[in-house]
């Protein structure tokens, strides 16, 4: 099991956290995403490491954008 944290900009309500979770849940591997809005994080619990071209992808296909 492998746990990657990231953070997300521009999330502001639990929809925001909702579309952020879905997209990232349907990365090949990833088992659990966890969203905490009030920090902008993202912990993303999975099988093996997760891509973080994909991680990156699944946020900007939600509508938001990692930071850094």
């Amino acid at each position: 099991m492998t746990t990657t944290t990231v953070t997300v900009t521009g999330m502001t309500c639990g929809h925001c956290a909702a579309s952020v979770r879905e997209e990232i849940s349907e990365i090949a591997g990833v088992t659990n995403v966890d969203v905490d809005v009030a920090r902008a994080t993202v912990t993303i619990d999975s099988v093996a490491p997760v891509d973080a071209a994909a991680i990156q992808s699944a946020v900007e296909e939600a509508g938001y954008h990692l930071a850094g």
